[in-house]
């Protein structure tokens, strides 16, 4: 198929689901039927998937470059592309699969709340931000997608209102991210005040070639601008992804939210904002000659807080009561793995980073999911008074335990393979290799903490009667089912997927020419009037 065709279903994707969110509330006023507000969503964020799948299938196996996309036939740099690559594709197809589990989990899971097609709309914007964050090819559309994301976890988190937590933790979510995203926004200003373009094909062009015309008033120092710029947005998304010491909104707004929720913004909200990272400095800042120290300054950062966010993560993940607290603190624990191997700023470090946050992804949505598929049942988040509950889920509580274990790095489940590779890669580079202590020692401390939530769910005698606690509902259950099992497949096949999956994601970050070069072939082909 024509690459053009494929880059328009790319484009495709976040309009359809953000064209929904417009289209549910005022279908909404003309039908009264939940099953349709659900069945429409449903039908959406499906599409979507498909649309995702068959764009990774394209891209790893016809096409080796980058595919793209010109809203409005403009050309870059002058107008908005979306740009996606293997690593675009990737995560487009996790972001998307896992709203769909999440979807046909809240089908049951929200029965009983009022003001669905709200509830639903706010999904759909939350698929239409995350994809456009991971598809975009500009710096300045990344930030309105970024703002599309955020608008809609906010209103997300604060579904239920009548909760007095759930407001709060609305609020100190909001506050903290309009804080990131401000900031993000200042950082821009520099870009363009540098290097005179928000393309981020054309950004990492400029940044390696001087010669170059800018077309904004430049600061006079690319060293200096690009510098700034670089520190802005490593805080601004390290905040996003609750890397330490900006971890602190995180345990405050999983604990009141939606489950399904929850498991998406642990799932995949936060690698989003880590995968921006990654694009950023591997693929438009890596290797250019002023960012070099620049970049390799933040990686040696992203190695220090990494380990700070693992130890913090794990710590703490001993003394919660709270079963969706101390899951949140495993997000902390599990960011941290993913900045270390990030930091490292090579193929094998990457590899890590990247199979992880799959890893990671699949896993922390399978764990919250579990957890308020309990905890719904229950009416209850606190542990003890959550004894024995999952015996009579036993379903929910092997799916629960599958999360739990794979999270904690148990062997053969995916979890740990990502994890080994993260400790081969820091044997690898020597200087670094006592920092494996840091892994193993955390890893332990997570595997406690995840094997007494289970121990108080589904060994300890029951301290309030029980009887009428039964298993979770059928659409409950069976993205669970679907979750483990892709848990133990990932674990299994581990050495093919990395091969044949992730390599090629990374080497495709890693590829700024061929990120530089299609776009530069995109905007010659459009003055020729070839498209």
């Amino acid at each position: 198929m024509d690459s053009t065709i494929i880059a328009q279903m790319a484009a495709l994707q976040p309009f359809l689901a953000i064209a929904s969110a417009f289209v549910l509330p005022l279908l909404s006023l003309v039908v009264k039927e939940r099953a349709l507000w659900e069945s429409f969503t449903l039908t959406i964020v499906t599409a979507n998937f498909c649309l995702s799948a068959f764009l990774v299938y394209s891209l790893y196996t016809s096409f080796t470059q980058p595919l793209i996309y010109a809203f409005g036939a403009w050309p870059p740099p002058i107008g908005i592309v979306y740009e996606v690559d293997r690593a675009g594709a990737l995560m487009g197809l996790l972001i998307t699969g896992l709203v769909l589990a999440a979807t046909v989990f809240s089908l049951s899971y929200m029965r009983h709340d009022t003001g669905l097609q709200y509830y639903y709309t706010l999904l759909l914007g939350l698929e239409a931000g995350m994809l456009g964050c991971v598809y975009t090819g500009d710096a300045f559309n990344l930030f309105v997608m970024l703002e599309v994301t955020s608008i809609s976890a906010y209103g997300l988190v604060a579904f239920r209102r009548h909760i007095p937590e759930a407001v709060e933790a609305a609020i100190k979510y909001a506050m903290v991210g309009a804080i990131a995203t401000t900031v993000y926004f200042i950082a821009l200003i520099f870009a363009y005040g540098t290097f005179g373009t928000l393309n981020m094909a054309d950004l990492a062009l400029k940044l390696r070639d001087s010669t170059l015309p800018v077309t904004g008033p430049p600061l006079g120092n690319a060293f200096l601008g690009s510098a700034i710029f670089l520190a802005l947005v490593f805080w601004s998304f390290s905040l996003k992804a609750a890397v330490v010491p900006n971890h602190f909104w995180l345990p405050d707004a999983y604990p009141a939210a939606p489950s399904p929720f929850a498991a998406l913004s642990s799932g995949i909200a936060v690698k989003v904002a880590i995968f921006v990272l990654m694009r950023y400095l591997f693929t438009i800042f890596r290797d250019a000659p002023l960012a070099i120290p620049i970049v390799q300054a933040l990686n040696y950062t992203l190695i220090a807080l990494g380990v700070a966010s693992a130890i913090v993560g794990s710590t703490l993940i001993l003394s919660q009561r709270d079963i969706k607290r101390l899951i949140a603190y495993g997000t902390i624990l599990n960011m941290g793995y993913i900045a270390m191997g990030m930091g490292l700023g090579n193929q094998s470090g990457l590899t890590a980073a990247l199979f992880h946050l799959v890893n990671h992804g699949i896993g922390k949505s399978l764990l919250f999911m579990a957890a308020g598929a309990i905890t719904h049942v229950a009416g209850t988040r606190d542990l003890d008074e959550l004894a024995g509950v999952g015996k009579k889920m036993p379903l929910t509580s092997t799916a629960f335990l599958v999360g739990a274990l794979a999270l904690a790095g148990v062997p053969p489940l995916n979890g740990f393979m990502s994890k080994l590779l993260l400790f081969t890669a820091y044997l690898e580079t020597e200087w670094l290799a006592p920092l494996v202590v840091v892994i193993v020692i955390t890893s332990v401390l997570a595997l406690m903490g995840y094997l007494k939530a289970f121990y108080h769910v589904y060994a300890r005698q029951p301290v309030k009667d029980i009887s009428l606690i039964k298993e979770a509902p059928r659409s409950m259950v069976a993205p669970l089912l679907v979750l483990a099992g892709l848990c133990m497949i990932l674990g299994l096949i581990a050495p093919l997927f990395v091969d044949k999956v992730i390599s090629p994601a990374v080497s495709s970050l890693f590829d700024y020419q061929g990120y530089v070069s299609v776009a530069q072939n995109f905007a010659q082909a459009i003055f020729r009037g070839g498209r």
